[in-house]
């Protein structure tokens, strides 16, 4: 199996049971766990647990929907038997009447057959293993249709994201060239700020030194950058791991949000503020897609 695979997909199989045509179509959707649904005559019922037991085994997330259409083809056939001991006695009925009423006439098929209970229709039920060995076929069948999908689907998700990745390294690249020049206004700034106190002679020792832890402390993203481009190389290696990713990837992407909104408040900044909102505009649109993924 290729990853990661998106949760949309359309499969279906076919098969015969007793020479009428029996088919799966399988339809899913995202959902948070897996989430099965199952359409199907009654009659299959018994079967239920077999289906679920090999939708299980193909998906492992998603809103799976699986709708069968047998026709009722082959599930329960119709046998006609005569019940000849009803049919006894309402000939001995008819004769009897025709001999109270002095009639010539004698009850013949033509007349027996106006009373309609006399043949008996028996269903006959097919061998469960009969009806699993063409359903399951059909079954499989779909199963790998689907996934087939999911898979191309996945890789097309991959790609994008790959990409939205690139610009989101490619911004932050940006942004950290650009905070040696905001350090050294920053800097400006407070040497003008404390300019400023040195001139009134009201001038508060504590109160300068607040001015500077604030600014300073305001102008360093350092911790944010770092924690950041870890994050990135967790996705990138994340999202090639040879299994369901999909709620992990999300979760990391929260992480993005989180590290880009604490940056975005201490820099203020117009530049800055530009790059900020196009991370974050990537990685909303990037959390749609991990949405879609298994």
């Amino acid at each position: 199996m290729k990853r990661p695979v998106s949760m949309t997909a359309y499969g279906r199989g076919t098969s015969k049971l007793n020479h009428r045509p029996l088919t799966v179509e399988i339809r899913s959707v995202n959902h948070r766990y897996l989430d099965f649904r199952l359409k199907m005559s009654r009659r299959l019922m018994p079967l239920e647990e077999r289906i679920k037991k090999v939708v299980a085994g193909g998906f492992s997330r998603g809103h799976v929907e699986v709708s069968i259409d047998s026709s009722d083809a082959g599930i329960g056939t119709v046998k006609l038997r005569p019940d000849l001991d009803l049919a006894r006695q309402y000939h001995q009925s008819l004769q009897q009447v025709a001999d109270d009423l002095g009639l010539e006439e004698k009850p013949t098929l033509q007349h027996l057959m106006n009373f309609k209970d006399i043949i008996v229709a028996e269903e006959e039920q097919e061998d469960i293993e009969t009806i699993w060995e063409a359903l399951s076929q059909a079954l499989d069948e779909a199963v790998a249709d689907a996934r087939t999908m999911r898979e191309a689907e996945g890789k097309n998700l991959r790609a994008d994201l790959i990409d939205r990745l690139a610009l989101l390294e490619k911004t932050l690249a940006a942004i950290e060239t650009e905070i040696p020049g905001i350090l050294k206004e920053r800097q400006e700034t407070l040497k003008n700020r404390l300019e400023t106190l040195l001139d009134d002679s009201r001038l508060d020792p504590a109160r300068m030194n607040q001015e500077a832890v604030i600014l300073a402390d305001r102008a360093d993203v350092t911790e944010e950058i770092v924690r950041l481009k870890s994050h990135f190389r967790q996705f990138n290696e994340m999202i090639d791991q040879d299994e369901p990713v999909g709620r992990r990837l999300d979760f990391l992407l929260q992480e993005f949000f989180r590290e880009i909104n604490t940056m975005a408040s201490k820099i203020s900044n117009a530049n800055i503020a530009h790059h900020t909102v196009t991370l974050k505009n990537e990685v909303e649109k990037m959390r749609e897609q991990v949405q879609n993924i298994e």
